[in-house]
């Protein structure tokens, strides 16, 4: 038995953020019930990519599918019937596109009062942005992260992950194993939700602990770390390296390391304040003594004196790392019409647990099945097809 396989998880959403929050859950055996609507009443390729695609391949592993159309009396009665059976619905409807469905919390739990509703939006179920469309981008930029990322000058630069969708979901995951453990002492559900907007502000972490406590607006610093001095990249005589650290023990090891006494005793890098203040001229006697050697033997020496440093890989780099291949963070899964293919596993491990590898179904491959679970007879399931209810 994995971890979550008593939880059944009714899944409604799309794209990436809903997925990424319900695929948390499916990763650990949560019984999780892929929704889409019947391929007649939704022709289009669908929002989150190719199915067949990577991204689509990534974010609904775990899972199975079936078609239920819930703008049809008859499908939300079915959908309603399941909710009746099921521990969580998770849905990334704009806020009123689920009250006019009739799948808001207030419905769901006259059905069932211990069903956990998670919500994904952009900007939160209410206020002056409620009813506006999200995306990931909008988040970074309004959520403060695209202000400090890039070059100094630059201007402002998305992260090349989708930062506030994947928080979201992480954020939205983690609010319903809250809820589901609070379940077990009052019986009762609870609606949790998160938005774009909140989830990338909460990731901006001391970035914007520095505005809200100091009134400090941070500002782009490239690859030097915005507070912490020495971090950033760095030439060796044949590539880059990263090199991180910061307090007066770091440096010491870093100067030790680098042989540059002498230059260390200079009185304008003395301390840690003075380092900050003269940030260009420590990272200039720290890259002038770096040309002295090869990326791989500089990155061996710091290592070896406590001091993290480490490469920068391109993504076929990364996977072919030695730690990341005995992690085995490239998990193969077999899909019945791809054959082997290969996604990332999740990144976190419970000792003695092996997460499934389930793929990602076609549009509907388990609707009987599911249905069948669900206590639908095959006579109620063939009316719910001969209406275009599934």
């Amino acid at each position: 038995m994995l971890p979550l396989a008593r939880f059944t998880v009714l899944d409604l959403t799309r794209v990436r953020a809903g997925p990424t929050a319900v695929r948390q859950l499916a990763d650990w055996g949560a019984n999780v019930i892929k929704i889409e609507a019947p391929e007649a009443i939704d022709t289009g390729k669908g929002l989150g990519g190719e199915r067949h695609g990577p991204d689509f391949q990534h974010v609904h592993r775990n899972k199975r599918g079936i078609t239920l159309n819930l703008k049809d009396p008859d499908g939300l009665a079915a959908f309603k019937r399941m909710v009746a059976r099921a521990d969580v619905v998770v849905e990334n409807y704009r806020p009123d596109v689920k009250r006019r469905l009739g799948v808001d919390f207030e419905a769901l739990s006259a059905v069932n009062p211990r069903i956990v509703l998670a919500s994904i939006s952009g900007f939160g179920q209410d206020g002056p942005y409620a009813k506006r469309p999200g995306f990931d981008q909008i988040a970074q930029g309004m959520g403060g992260l695209m202000s400090v990322t890039g070059l100094p000058g630059q201007g402002p630069v998305r992260a090349g992950i989708p930062v506030a969708d994947l928080s979201a979901g992480l954020y939205t995951a983690i609010a319903i194993l809250i809820a589901l453990l609070e379940r077990e002492q009052t019986g009762k559900g609870r609606w949790v939700h998160c938005s774009l907007l909140e989830a990338m502000v909460g990731m901006m972490d001391f970035q914007a602990t520095r505005w809200t406590m100091a009134g400090e607006v941070p500002r782009q610093a490239g690859n030097d770390h915005p507070t912490t001095i020495p971090t950033g990249l760095f030439n060796t005589a044949d590539g880059l390296i990263n090199l991180a650290g910061g307090g007066q023990e770091m440096w010491r090891r870093i100067v030790a390391t680098l042989g540059i006494e002498e230059q260390a005793k200079d009185p304008d890098i003395a301390t840690d304040a003075l380092r900050s203040r003269n940030r260009a001229k420590v990272n200039a006697i720290i890259q002038e003594a770096l040309m002295r050697d090869t990326a791989e033997n500089w990155i061996r020496r710091f290592n070896e004196a406590g001091v993290p440093c480490g490469p920068v890989y391109t993504m076929d780099q990364v996977f072919a790392d030695p730690q990341v291949k005995h992690l085995k963070l490239a998990m193969p899964v077999r899909h019945p019409l791809l054959g082997e293919i290969t996604l990332v596993r999740p990144p976190m491990q419970i000792a003695g647990v092996e997460p499934p590898r389930r793929p990602t179904p076609e549009r509907g491959e388990h609707t009987e099945e599911v249905f069948r679970e669900f206590g639908f007879s095959a006579e109620e399931l063939a009316a719910l097809r001969a209406k275009g209810a599934v």
